[in-house]
């Protein structure tokens, strides 16, 4: 069985109950170095994510032994779930779920989820256009399209909008910053989501 399993922003607090007892069963757990960190797991058990298609490759290859495949956040949400669903039979997967960071960061911030459009941008370019007809929109971004991107894409359609970014969410370097997008400076932002809305 491959399980594929949501271990939320980073916390390990933040958890389902269920991760635990899928990944003490499990015999091998892929991960992230960062993710593997956060479990007490022997070396023998540990299997560092290798790419795309060479997981794929060791998946096939093993498919009579319980696997636990670490996803953060919730693996549905733009995460490594979406890509195990489209490579193995459904009835071969089961997804443990996880607080997305994208959820995570609306709870800090206080601002109810009803409605909002939920997006990334990891390795594809957001239509614009589209999102910015929304009243709020969340996003998981990466270091092409970040949150000074994101401002500049704001501010060319004439919109006046408040941009929430939330960096290192659940770690104790945990930082969100509530900006107008006009306000929003260019820099490097750590493990980051932002939220946009009516100002």
């Amino acid at each position: 069985m491959i399980n594929i399993v949501g271990i939320g922003p980073g916390a390990a607090k933040l958890m389902v109950a269920e991760v635990a007892t899928v990944v003490a069963r499990a015999e091998v757990v892929v991960g992230s170095q960062r993710q593997l960190a956060l479990f007490e797991l022997p070396v023998a058990k540990r299997y560092v994510l290798p790419k795309l298609s060479e997981l794929k490759v060791f998946l096939q290859n093993n498919q009579q032994r319980e696997i636990a495949v670490l996803a953060s956040g919730d693996p549905l949400l733009y995460g490594i779930g979406n890509w195990a669903l489209h490579q193995f039979p459904r009835e071969q997967i089961h997804i443990v779920p996880g607080i997305s960071a994208i959820q995570y960061c609306f709870h800090q911030i206080g601002l109810p989820m009803n409605d909002s459009y939920l997006t990334s941008s990891h390795g594809r370019v957001p239509d614009f256009d589209f999102l910015l007809q929304h009243q709020t929109v969340a996003m998981v971004t990466d270091t092409q399209i970040g949150p000074y991107q994101i401002a500049q894409e704001v501010l060319q359609r004439g919109q006046q909008r408040l941009m929430y970014i939330g960096e290192m969410l659940s770690y104790p370097e945990e930082k969100i910053t509530c900006l107008p997008a006009d306000q929003v400076v260019k820099r490097e932002y750590a493990l980051n989501v932002v939220v946009i809305t009516n100002a």
